[in-house]
């Protein structure tokens, strides 16, 4: 399958249920899954039903969360991209990655990328990113993207508050580099 982003290191596409056992080891992994809200992906039926709605998610708005891999090697590290949250009406940049593969730039790449064909390409107005106080390691991500952080708010109703991130076009052209 073509690569729908490319940056120095990294190549994006749609996954697919050829990525099931790759995205199963990624949810399924405590480390990753700490800071996510979301609880462990338990078997390969749940795996598949989750890849199901991220490809129902491209045929209805045209964009999603992407499998990432190394371009040196063709290496699954995860997924970067965007999921439309229909419960705020907004579009979310989101990431995941194998331990392995973190502190090594990879979400800071794939996200200056993924900001880039959203506004770009999708003529997207705004994107979000949320992320648990707790997660540092994200916040900075958005940061160094050239988010602006938003507010301190709930992701569910009565739940803890999370950091609310955005960028639209205007925040782009001001402070993200090319």
């Amino acid at each position: 399958m073509k690569a729908l982003i490319e940056t120095d290191r990294l190549w994006l596409r749609e996954i697919t249920l050829d990525d099931k056992a790759e995205m199963f080891r990624l949810h399924s992994n405590a480390d990753v899954q700490e800071y996510t809200g979301e609880p462990l992906v338990e078997s390969m039926e749940e795996m598949e039903q989750a890849i199901q709605t991220r490809v129902f998610d491209y045929e209805k708005y045209g964009y999603g969360r992407w499998a990432t891999f190394l371009k040196n090697g063709n290496q699954f590290i995860g997924w970067a991209g965007l999921a439309y949250l229909p419960e705020f009406d907004e579009i979310d940049l989101g990431y995941r990655f194998l331990p392995k593969f973190w502190e090594m730039g990879f979400a800071t790449e794939a996200s200056h990328a993924i900001l880039k064909y959203g506004f770009e390409k999708l003529e997207l107005e705004r994107i979000i990113a949320i992320a648990m106080k707790d997660n540092k390691a994200s916040i900075r991500v958005m940061e160094k993207v050239g988010m602006e952080f938003e507010k301190f708010a709930p992701y569910e109703p009565g739940g803890e508050d999370v950091v609310w991130y955005c960028s639209d076009k205007k925040i782009r052209t001001e402070n993200i580099r090319p």
